[in-house]
């Protein structure tokens, strides 16, 4: 029997000619990962181990994304550990204040990953770099630490769920609804520990940041990673944002997958995660009367250019609905940039928004938005879970950048085209 994507990829570094759904292995890792929240923890289990050297300094990436700028104490102690840590073992890839941005945006953005990597981050949603071809997932703080010290991970070989696409997505349909519609589809478990890979003629009508974000929300579908076919578009990307070799990888005609769904992009709507679920799915004519209270456009899911464009189309020339507050989180310094350059900040901001630094900020209820009780948000955001953005009970509606921004303008959820 042949191996799919992920298992190829698997093997290679488990220096092995063949692997099988699981199996465990002990890989070679290209990255390892972690953040201003999850790395102390890291560490500091470090310190526990015989070995206080990491095994390259060139292979492991720090950054200072979820409460930065610091908003505490706390925060900045935090910040200040991982700091001293970069320092003292020379890590390269050390990301802060004015440097920064979230992380599974910053890391491709850098050509720090690219197709036929093995990766690991203490951040659930590292599994994001499957769009480019890798294998990546999330992992604990003690495995990163052990990453860290030995360049190394066990895993489990996961089997595989194929998603074929195809068809032509319509105008205001982008990757977040795409895996939002997965999700409802299979649920929060449907992908327990299992790959999902992407393949169909449709990938080629989805951008790389469309990619991103379906990876990016694998997790939430309980996925062990996702990953997509490396085609032109992931090539040209490559090209012009890395300067490191990569292999491609691709299934065997005959590798196995435990199920098949083939999803008709030209199909799909405009799609809303309810409370308190992100399989809690509804196309937008389902959605009904929701006034919101606050909009959020960002986060690792959806902080990209194409996401910060989108919003920008719908609120250009309109204005915020009272009573609605609008906040807008490009997810990296080049992307801020680059909207800055673009006219799109300007429009933002006289539609009556607010634009952040890059920050993961919001989406983990950390600051820059959080909610009171009874206060209702939408977010391009990737969980929706009781609390998650602040009080027990606030709500968080996860939807694309264009329902965000369209909402933020009705002060209810709406679709796009109601408010052009």
């Amino acid at each position: 029997m042949g191996m799919t994507m992920t298992q190829k990829i698997l093997a290679a570094h488990a220096g092995l000619a063949e692997v099988k759904a699981g199996q465990l292995i002990e890989a070679e890792l290209d990255l390892v990962l972690g953040n201003d929240i999850t790395s102390p923890v890291a560490i500091n289990e470090m310190k526990k181990m015989n070995c206080q050297t990491v095994f390259d300094k060139d292979k492991i990436a720090l950054v200072m994304d979820h409460f930065i700028p610091n908003k505490d104490i706390k925060s900045a102690e935090n910040c200040k550990c991982c700091r001293e840590f970069a320092c003292r073992h020379e890590i390269s890839n050390y990301f802060d204040v004015g440097d920064m941005g979230i992380e599974h945006a910053l890391l491709p953005e850098k050509g720090l990953v690219v197709a036929g990597d093995a990766v690991i981050g203490a951040d659930s949603h590292t599994c994001t770099y499957g769009a480019l071809g890798a294998f990546s997932t999330g992992v604990g703080s003690t495995d990163m630490a052990a990453g860290m010290v030995t360049g190394k991970a066990w895993f489990k070989v996961p089997s595989a769920i194929r998603f074929e696409l195809v068809g032509k997505p319509s105008k205001w349909v982008s990757g977040k609804d795409v895996i939002l519609h997965i999700i409802g589809m299979i649920g929060v478990d449907g992908a327990l520990y299992r790959s999902m890979e992407f393949t169909g003629e449709g990938i080629k009508n989805l951008s790389m940041d469309d990619r991103f974000t379906i990876c990016n929300m694998a997790i939430e579908a309980g996925g062990k990673n996702g990953i997509f076919p490396v085609d032109e578009t992931a090539l040209q990307y490559m090209k012009e944002h890395s300067k490191r070799e990569f292999t491609v990888y691709e299934a065997d005609e005959d590798a196995e997958y435990d199920e098949t769904y083939v999803i008709d992009l030209s199909r799909l709507k405009p799609t809303v995660s309810f409370p308190h679920l992100p399989s809690n799915t509804r196309t937008i004519d389902q959605v009904g009367e929701v006034k919101i209270d606050q909009a959020v456009i960002g986060s690792c899911t959806n902080g990209r250019i194409d996401d910060i464009r989108a919003a920008a189309e719908i609120l250009k020339g309109k204005k915020v609905a009272k009573g609605v507050r609008c906040i807008v989180i490009p997810a990296t310094q080049a992307i801020y940039l680059q909207a800055m350059r673009e006219g799109l900040l300007e429009i933002f901001i006289e539609a009556g928004a607010v634009v952040s630094t890059p920050t993961c900020g919001p989406c983990l209820g950390g600051y820059m938005g959080i909610l009171a009780a009874g206060e209702r948000c939408i977010s391009t955001t990737n969980r929706n879970f009781v609390g998650r953005m602040g009080h027990v009970d606030s709500e968080v509606y996860l939807a694309s950048p264009a329902v965000a921004a369209a909402s933020a303008v009705a002060g209810k959820i709406t679709a796009p085209e109601a408010v052009m």
